[in-house]
């Protein structure tokens, strides 16, 4: 990473509670968040406690728990938090994640114990690059942080999944498969890269410079742009059903 690059374009100069604030990777947890809202809001009715645990439970689950144990894979984010805490924060963050789910077994479904197994499979796989990686590629991400939460959302509402569920769990992880094709070249210009130097001849004879931060910006404003209208239409989408 070349010198004074942040390794996300969201985090905070390394040191004290701005690591807690770079490792809970903010703007893209919000991002993820909304995709259970979205599956809520398809619902016939919304029950705020069920929606409030399920947010709660993929907060927990991937906003602390997969964030830290991402982090203890080779500090992508550069923090200085102690391996200790951060399994500490991955132990809590996935304990009180089943304990909420487990609320919902007792009380919306007992097939809401199918989702708690396969989210937390999917938090330590994933992160953890189990099983040789796996279940650490593009088409995982896009299940497990797309089509999950919606559909998790949906069920934990519904207590059933239905095809316009499915459909919308479908077109979320086709937006998580979208944010992973613009945030891995930008992660590797930000964290790999020493030096890029070049130029962009145009046609009318302008010559421009090319460099890290010109091949960032348009990935970088695209995603800036997604984590800021997803959380909006989940809100919409939320407002819509409980307020007609």
């Amino acid at each position: 990473m070349a010198e004074g690059e942040r390794p996300a374009f969201y985090a905070l100069p390394a040191g004290g509670w701005r690591d807690y604030w770079t490792l809970l990777h903010p703007p893209y947890t919000v991002w993820h968040l909304s995709y259970v809202a979205i599956g809520a809001g398809l619902a016939p009715s919304i029950d705020g406690r069920w929606l409030a645990e399920s947010l709660l439970a993929f907060f927990l689950a991937v906003g602390l728990a997969a964030h830290a144990l991402d982090e203890l894979r080779g500090r992508p984010l550069r923090t200085r938090i102690p391996d200790g805490v951060l399994w500490g924060i991955a132990a809590a963050g996935l304990a009180g994640a089943v304990a909420l789910g487990a609320d919902g077994v007792l009380e919306v479904s007992p097939w809401l114990a199918v989702f708690i197994v396969a989210g937390g499979f999917l938090v330590v796989a994933y992160n953890m690059e189990l099983f040789g990686g796996a279940f650490h590629s593009n088409l995982w991400f896009a299940l497990g942080w797309g089509a999950f939460p919606a559909l998790t959302g949906y069920f934990a509402q519904a207590a059933r999944v239905s095809l316009g569920a499915a459909a919308v769990a479908a077109a979320c992880a086709a937006i998580s498969a979208a944010q992973r094709q613009l945030s891995t070249p930008v992660r590797r210009l930000r964290r790999h890269a020493v030096k890029v130097d070049g130029r962009v001849a145009l046609d009318d004879g302008t010559v421009e410079p090319l460099d890290a931060a010109a091949l960032r910006a348009a990935p970088e404003g695209a995603l800036g742009w997604l984590s800021i209208a997803m959380p909006l239409l989940a809100v919409g989408l939320v407002a819509a059903r409980v307020l007609h």
